[in-house]
């Protein structure tokens, strides 16, 4: 098999980042990894906050309402419908709280869904979960099969925007909109589309949650719920608190004496992914995930799954007996981190599980040629 071409590395790219060069990080979905830019803004903020704590946390909602001005004309919204929040598995639950739920009533998923998420559905209804295979080739096949899922009992759908595990574009605007056309409340998970998306927040959606931590380069702990006009009354704080008497958006992100300073570093991360070009960030990074899924597509019984193009990550299925549980996905993650010092996402499936890689302005092209090097080794 002749080997793909290798992408350049980004000018400039690994030296944004404090990662340990001695490993492989080619995981950047799940956690992310924070600029040191946005570090030293972060860092400003808590030593202002450390400075004179009485002025720090007296204007914290005003310091927050601007901050989130500044983070809705990047992600192209009106500010008034978005609100800091810390994850998506808290944007999941506030989201679901805010929706009328009768008995008998049922929400529906589906199996690529992010547990936490799905968990929190499953605590206040009914799940109808749709089976889609991986192997689907587009998202009008993914379309008709989860509306062809629907029962009369279906009232609220949870879909992811760009699943985790299989890196594909689920909630397309056309199925939202197919959802609403038949009284479906959409609820979309977005927990990648900030940063890996020019307009991240799924249009057409009752509720959209999203991380800023993982591609839009924020620190932790960063993520947006985005709230359409007709439901934002119904959205209540978990925690009340003083500023509980103006509603959604301020009662939900305001949090008494927690640190702000992610939060109000997070235009920053923004900031630097445009002034980096957001266009050619973007391309760099799917062209990356691009070469790893093509070298790993050579290994046998690896089988590269279809993918929403321009997007950097990329799913393959192992072999069958591999990563077939949860446990041994787990098992297999960490063991291919602790030999060879290579950081994956293995995801659980009968008949065999998969792997994912992503793409990032630090990685280089030998790291995924180290990953399928070594590769063959846990795969029997």
């Amino acid at each position: 098999m002749t080997q793909p071409p290798a992408p350049p590395v980004f000018p400039g790219g690994p030296g944004l980042f404090a990662l340990d060069p001695a490993i492989a990080h080619l995981n950047h979905g799940s956690y992310g990894a924070v600029p040191l830019p946005v570090r030293q803004a972060q860092e400003a903020l808590r030593d202002r906050a450390h400075a004179d704590p009485d002025s720090f946390f007296n204007g914290a909602a005003d310091r927050l309402a601007a901050t989130r001005t500044r983070v809705a004309a990047h992600l192209h919204t009106d500010p008034d419908g978005l609100s800091f929040i810390t994850n998506a598995t808290e944007g999941a639950n506030l989201a679901l709280d805010a929706i009328p739920l009768a008995d008998g009533d049922e929400i529906l998923v589906t199996d690529h869904g992010y547990g936490t998420v799905v968990d929190a559905a499953a605590r206040r209804a009914p799940l109808n979960t749709v089976a889609l295979d991986p192997r689907l080739p587009d998202e009008d096949a993914v379309r008709e099969t989860v509306l062809a899922a629907l029962t009369p009992r279906t009232k609220v759908a949870l879909l992811d925007h760009v699943s985790s595990p299989t890196a594909r574009l689920i909630a397309t605007p056309r199925l939202i909109a197919d959802l609403s056309a038949r009284g479906v409340t959409t609820v979309v998970d977005g927990a990648h589309t900030p940063g890996m998306l020019d307009r991240p927040i799924a249009p057409g959606a009752d509720f959209w949650f999203g991380n800023l931590h993982k591609w839009a380069y924020a620190p932790a702990g960063t993520a947006l719920l985005h709230v359409a006009p007709s439901h934002r009354t119904r959205v209540r704080a978990q925690s009340p608190s003083w500023e509980d008497h103006h509603g959604f958006p301020r009662a939900v992100e305001f949090r008494a004496t927690v640190d702000y300073t992610g939060w109000l570093a997070a235009p920053e991360g923004l900031d630097l992914l445009e002034r980096l070009d957001a266009e050619k960030v973007r391309a760099h990074n799917s062209a990356l995930a691009a070469y790893g899924a093509e070298l790993l597509a050579g290994l046998p019984g690896v089988e590269l799954l279809p993918h929403t193009p321009g997007l950097p990550l990329r799913a393959l299925l192992l072999p069958p007996g591999i990563a077939e549980t949860r446990d041994q996905a787990v098992a297999l993650r960490e063991e291919i981190a602790a030999r060879h010092r290579i950081r994956v996402l293995i995801w659980p499936r009968p008949g065999g599980g998969g792997i994912r890689i992503c793409g990032q302005i630090y990685n280089r092209p030998e790291e995924y040629e180290r990953l399928v090097a070594v590769l063959p080794e846990f795969l029997g």
